[in-house]
């Protein structure tokens, strides 16, 4: 989201305004008022006077919470401004706003607020496709309290201004005042909601409700005090891992299915809503430092595993859901996502990170419960995945409604050939090969040493090394030397070169021999803009250093991409890509956004912002803590944790104290040799003797 917005945030309720408090997003605009994928307020606009006062600073240092300080303009540089106004916003299933006006003068003040007020109610869906609404609205006044409604047959949704002290018109309520000298006078609002999902949410109102903000302010204490202690010679550092932390506490939600632990959300603010790719990848990014994350998200996404074929949702048994909504436009099935189970990779990555989670937690016993679920996951990659009949993963939406693109880069025209022209479904995507490769050797490992099944322990390993086999006859590109991003329907390789060849070393698919060619590609200056990793080479025919999935950088992305650069011994250059993206983050306030654009640093010197970027958003929120495990080389070995740290060469030592894992909690030190011409493996060395 633009550094011009301000979000607060608790559960899927949240709040974007302007930075002065107000709200304008009638009728496609990001900001409002949002709940359960629904806008309860499109338009909250503050004046005073006449006047919308101008701002003198922000602060919403808390995800839950925000100040405004605002000022009535004199109109003249020559003329002291003699009035402040402070609005304080604290958001829980709705949103308390306190607003406190001083006259600062030795004159008594005539004051007239106003605060426009109106709700269109969009479905998020209608928020980004432009579409009207179908149903009705109204408005009435309930003695002290403004109702703004809208109904369709029995969907009923309003909004609930309760403001004493107020009196109310059709554009929304009014306080009119004398502020005697240097006096101070305040309002409180409380703005609540009526959901079509209600009884769902009851949990949710308990929970976060207004007036509980000491509770969350505690939330983050404790998050805080909870997390690994990261201490480094790099002060930057310090910061975005401390907004990492944070956030990720701001993106958890309380599903109904596991009400005694959290999953993370997507992102803000298109995306505070069940995801299975996004809460996995954010998991497994997460594991060294929150590891509670990953079992609620298996448990979660087992329990809404797919069990039938349905083609309006993309269902089929065994697969991992996409995207479950709350809104509308679900409710009346004009969108699928009841779940929506429109995602190639979430059933691959859910074999992925359950193992993951085993290795560092020795949570035996989530493995156990859930391999009935992990056995109709794999199932689902050799019956359902292969559309195409020539064994690879690939995907293709049934109805309309669905996504075109069912991998992570799930734009229309994300998967282009060399010469910008667009690939024919069913597209088998190259880095999902490597995702379905590791499930089965990891799933090897849970079958023989927990499911007591040797024969499919054998039979996992033949079946990984076979693909692995034609993976790299099928989609490596010899005149190139690299591997298409995908084969399509037509059978032909899609020749883009794009920075999913990361995900391939993350995977570990790669022959040793092609290794060094994707590292090639990956750390030159066509892929990488020295931010970060383009997902899309400079110089292809689709690139655009701004198009979203075309050559801008992803911090998550890249995470992925330095873990897979460790795997193949790549250290230095691991650290290189680590670099560029926490580099990037202290020009976004040391909060990565989802996405930023792909334009050379020589040229900009600073990473330029995407506008529509989601921020927070859990993948790049979990990107930072992932960086940390690839500096330090963390990798769990049976009950011990091993540290083989390779930093970049602004930062001299990098400490995490308080790891927790199977071996209760422990503490890594890296440090850089004084040598600076070590090689990464002199750099482990000298390290390993410390």
């Amino acid at each position: 989201m633009s550094t011009n917005t301000i979000s607060i945030l608790e559960g899927n309720t949240f709040v974007v305004s302007d930075r002065r408090g107000d709200i304008e997003g009638w009728p496609a605009d990001t900001q409002g008022f949002f709940a359960d994928d629904t806008r309860f307020l499109s338009r909250w606009v503050l004046t005073a006077n006449g006047i919308r006062p101008s701002v003198l600073s922000t602060d919403d240092v808390q995800y839950f919470e925000a100040k405004f300080f605002l000022a009535p303009s004199s109109g003249t540089i020559y003329v002291d401004v003699d009035m402040s106004i402070m609005r304080k916003r604290v958001v829980g299933r709705g949103f308390v706003e306190e607003i406190i006006v001083e006259n600062h003068s030795a004159f008594p003040k005539e004051m007239d607020l106003k605060i426009e007020a109106a709700s269109d109610f969009a479905d998020l869906f209608e928020v980004k496709d432009q579409l009207k609404k179908k149903g009705e609205y109204y408005r009435r006044v309930e003695d002290d309290t403004l109702v703004l409604g809208y109904k369709r047959d029995t969907y009923v949704c309003e909004t609930r201004i309760k403001a004493p002290g107020a009196t109310f018109n059709e554009a929304g309520l009014r306080y009119r005042f004398t502020l005697e000298p240097h006096a101070e006078w305040s309002a409180n609002i409380d703005v609540s909601i009526v959901s079509a999902i209600e009884a769902l949410s009851a949990r949710l109102t308990a929970r976060s409700g207004a007036g509980q903000d000491r509770a969350r302010q505690l939330r983050v204490e404790q998050a805080l005090a909870l997390a690994p202690h990261v201490r480094t010679d790099w002060l930057p550092l310090i910061q975005t891992y401390q907004r990492s932390i944070i956030d990720t506490a701001a993106l958890r939600f309380f599903p109904l299915l596991d009400p005694t632990g959290a999953m993370p959300a997507a992102g803000l603010p298109w995306f505070m809503a069940v995801f299975g790719r996004d809460s996995i990848i954010m998991s497994l990014q997460m594991l060294p430092f929150v590891p509670q994350l990953a079992a609620t998200t298996l448990k979660v996404l087992a329990t809404r595993q797919g069990t039938r074929v349905d083609g309006f949702r993309d269902e089929e048994p065994g697969k991992i859901l996409h995207e479950s909504r709350l809104g509308e436009m679900t409710a009346f099935t004009e969108r699928p996502h009841s779940p929506y189970f429109g995602s190639a990779d979430g059933t691959p990555l859910f074999l992925v990170l359950l193992d993951e989670y085993e290795r560092w937690t020795g949570d035996a016993d989530l493995v156990r419960q859930l391999e009935p679920k992990a056995r109709m996951a794999l199932r689902w990659i050799d019956e359902y995945g292969d559309r195409l009949g020539n064994g690879y993963i690939s995907y293709e939406r049934r109805e309309e409604t669905g996504l075109d693109n069912q991998c992570w880069k799930d734009s229309w025209n994300s998967i282009l050939f060399r010469d910008g022209t667009l690939s024919k479904l069913p597209r088998a995507c190259c880095e999902i090969q490597g995702y379905a490769y590791d499930a089965k050797m990891r799933c090897a490992r849970l079958a023989r040493k927990f499911w007591n099944d040797p024969a499919l322990a054998d039979r996992l390993e033949r079946e990984a090394a076979s693909l692995k086999a034609r993976f790299n006859r099928d989609f490596w590109m010899p005149d190139r030397e690299c591997y298409a991003l995908a084969i399509d329907g037509d059978l032909r390789q899609v020749d883009s070169i794009t920075s999913n060849i990361g995900h391939l070393l993350w995977s570990g698919i790669v022959d040793d021999s092609k290794a060094p060619h994707v590292v090639r590609h990956l750390m030159g200056p066509k892929l990488f803009s020295g931010w970060g990793v383009r997902t899309m080479a400079e110089g292809e025919g689709g690139y655009n250093p701004i198009g979203y999935h075309v050559g801008t950088v992803w911090p998550h992305d890249n995470s992925l991409i330095a873990w897979g650069l460790n795997r193949y011994g790549y250290r230095e250059e691991s650290s290189t890509v680590a670099s560029g993206i926490l580099q990037a983050a202290k020009f976004f306030n040391y909060r990565l956004p989802e996405v930023f654009a792909g334009y050379p640093r020589r040229q900009t010197h600073f990473p330029v912002e995407f506008p529509t970027a989601c921020s927070p958003q859990a993948w790049a929120t979990g990107a930072p803590a992932l960086f940390i495990r690839t500096m330090l080389g963390l990798e769990p070995r049976g009950n011990r944790l091993t540290v083989d740290a390779s930093l970049p060469a602004h930062i001299e030592w990098l400490e995490v104290c308080g790891i927790p894992g199977r071996w209760g909690t422990t503490d890594a030190v890296g440090r850089r040799p004084t040598a600076p011409s070590a090689t990464a493996g002199e750099q482990a060395a000298a390290f390993a003797e410390e």
